[in-house]
């Protein structure tokens, strides 16, 4: 799904960042249905939102999962809260960070940039669509 559109380059010849990688990326794979102004809200999430802090293909990882699991908002149920901490679990441990900063030391190399930091977010993404859309 999403991680092979990231597999394949998706979003590398429009010079995306890693945010609008995944948001835009999910919104083909999952069919999200988000037209183009919405899809700018991923923007300022690059970089550990700029400052290097979350990494912003997690925070546009939780964009999804709330277009895709909140019917109104947050407080209508845990499930975004415990689907975003599981998110952010199995990134951790099988990247060690979930912060932009030592993601990029240690994932990110001058050719693919960001590329595996991407890949590894959609593919923790994809199962956990996957295994909410088959529960």
């Amino acid at each position: 799904m999403l991680a092979e559109l990231i597999k394949q380059g998706f979003g590398e010849k429009e010079d995306l960042n890693c945010a609008e990688k995944i948001l835009q990326g999910a919104n083909i794979a999952y069919k999200l249905n988000l037209d183009k102004e919405s899809l700018k809200l991923a923007a300022g999430f690059g970089g550990g939102m700029a400052i290097g802090d979350k990494c912003g293909a997690l925070t546009a990882a939780i964009m999804v999962l709330g277009k895709l699991f909140v019917k109104d908002r947050a407080h209508e149920s845990t499930l975004i809260k415990k689907l975003s901490k599981q998110l952010f679990d199995e990134y951790a441990k099988e990247m060690e960070s979930i912060d932009c900063i030592p993601l990029k030391q240690k994932h990110a190399t001058p050719e693919l940039k960001c590329r595996n930091v991407v890949f590894k977010a959609a593919e923790v993404l994809d199962r956990i669509v996957e295994r909410e859309m088959t529960a």
